[in-house]
């Protein structure tokens, strides 16, 4: 049996519908649908710190549920003293049920616990329907404690739909519960 959550089962009884009717979409196959989230945390002075390196991945595992992969550089960069293969980021990329409920969190556990909190921003979106949030700091995330941390890190959380428009993945993203700023 499938583990499944309850934001997918709502999307598949409620949110296909409503956007079939409101984009008058002929199959349903063409009803937008969240493809993957990847969250991406950059090292910066981490890079030479082995150790903080490791906390980062585990804050980045307990935050998401699965383990990321550590990207490295390209080429050597002298003047950010980078070399060749050197540890500069870490990644994750979550699909299916992992995705659904790590978004559910996000709205209604992590979104809300942010200062001053007032919606997110509209203009995010790449033109394709994506959306791409930034995060200032690991402590909204219920997950990690004040006193586990080191230092104070962001991250970028990326929601890739199969949206054709910024409209149509706006449409989705608010439907499935992604408190967005009224402009």
């Amino acid at each position: 049996m499938a583990i499944t959550t309850g934001l997918k089962e709502y999307y598949n009884t409620h949110i296909v519908k409503e956007l079939t009717q409101e984009f008058d979409y002929k199959n349903v196959h063409e009803v937008p649908k969240l493809i993957k989230v990847t969250i991406n945390r950059g090292l910066g002075e981490a890079s030479q710190n082995s150790k903080l390196l490791e906390t980062i991945t585990k804050e980045l595992t307990t935050v998401s549920g699965q383990k990321p992969i550590i990207t490295k550089s390209k080429k050597a960069i002298a003047g950010f003293k980078i070399r060749e293969e050197m540890p500069i980021g870490v990644a994750v990329t979550l699909r299916k049920t992992y995705m659904y409920a790590f978004l559910e969190r996000l709205t209604n556990l992590v979104l809300p616990r942010i200062r001053d909190f007032r919606g997110i921003s509209q203009k995010q979106f790449d033109g394709r329907g994506n959306y791409t949030l930034g995060l200032r700091d690991q402590l909204v995330f219920p997950e990690i404690s004040y006193d586990q941390i080191s230092k104070m890190h962001g991250m970028d959380i990326s929601i890739v739909t199969s949206a054709k428009t910024d409209q149509e993945g706006y449409a989705l993203l608010k439907a499935l519960g992604i408190p967005f700023r009224e402009t």
